[in-house]
């Protein structure tokens, strides 16, 4: 498998951006469009740096039945970035319907026009060319698993005398906050740097042996709650040689002019409301299946996303699951 080569100064990081016609959760009006300028500033900023634009995953909050306006901006976009400014994106839970990659996707519909180049299989992505030596970027999309090691495959030139190998994933990963998660962080052998989208709260650089995880967060406040009045959205940038990743605070608005006046919910309920609902919901899935299946297996099979219900339980649930 021969890979792109770019040549670049860096990874111009940015995670889940969530687009969408229709505010979710509590976000009042105008949210497409200013979610879009997070975007464009993102492009911009990359541009002016000669970083290679990567988004996290979840581009999209809804997988399909996008508006036709959010696609003709989208693919006016990204269409006009070309060479090292193509965008890059990651394939997210949110990007697919039901766990699913079909070609009624938004974000398929994205693929076929030619505006991005889509991550949707696990593997090696493209060579990055820097001043520093040649750094290869894989991913594992959601739904794919981590990989345990990284090795060449010597009969494959494209992957010959690399420097750095940089690992993109949109997974549930035990970083410090998150505990509960599938994924333990450990050393991957290989891979230097894992870089996480899907949880949405930044969390702290980890460093085990060879591999360094970071987790960004994302670049829109979804959540009404007090870590949502304080975080700076921010995007991140990767360079060869670097032990943190650079922040880049997006433009964005006041708290007030995007969330509702109203009061929070107490700190108590709001640090452990969540959980316990999820948790009961879980209790629920069990005795329902009397076979344990997990919550989402149990809301795929038995709540469809079409309906206002659904749309509404769906949110809430990948809302808590995804961090904010």
């Amino acid at each position: 498998m021969t890979v792109d080569v770019i040549r670049a100064r860096g990874l111009f990081l940015v995670a889940d951006p969530h687009l969408a016609d229709v505010s979710p959760g509590q976000r009042l009006d105008g949210y497409l469009e200013q979610i879009m300028s997070k975007l464009t500033a993102c492009l911009d900023r990359a541009q002016a740096l000669d970083m290679v634009p990567v988004i996290l995953g979840d581009l999209f909050h809804r997988p399909r039945d996008n508006s036709n306006k959010m696609l003709v901006e989208l693919i006016r976009l990204f269409g006009s970035r070309t060479g090292s400014q193509r965008v890059r994106v990651l394939v997210g839970n949110h990007d697919k319907y039901q766990s699913r990659f079909t070609e009624d996707l938004t974000i398929a519909v994205l693929e076929a026009a030619g505006a991005v180049s889509l991550m949707k299989e696990d593997g090696p992505q493209f060579i990055l060319e820097t001043d520093a030596g040649r750094t290869l970027v894989g991913a594992s999309p959601d739904g794919t698993p981590l990989p345990r090691r990284f090795d060449p495959d010597p009969s494959d030139a494209s992957l010959a005398d690399l420097d750095t190998v940089v690992w993109l994933s949109h997974h549930n990963i035990q970083f410090p906050e998150f505990e509960d998660r599938a994924y333990a962080i450990r050393e991957l052998p290989g891979i230097d740097w894992l870089i996480n989208g899907h949880i949405h709260r930044p969390q702290p650089t980890v460093r085990m042996g060879q591999t360094t995880w970071a987790n960004p967060g994302n670049i829109t406040r979804l959540t009404f709650s007090r870590r949502s009045l304080v975080r700076e959205p921010a995007a991140a940038i990767w360079t060869p040689g670097c032990e943190e990743l650079e922040r880049w605070v997006v433009p964005f608005l006041p708290f007030d002019q995007v969330f509702p006046d109203q009061e929070f919910p107490p700190e108590a309920q709001e640090a452990e409301g969540e959980s316990n609902f999820i948790k009961g919901l879980e209790r629920l899935a069990w005795k329902r299946t009397h076979e344990g299946m997990g919550l989402r297996q149990f809301l795929q099979d038995n709540l469809p996303r079409e309906t206002p219900e659904g749309a509404l339980i769906w949110e809430l649930y990948e809302e808590v699951t995804h961090g904010e």
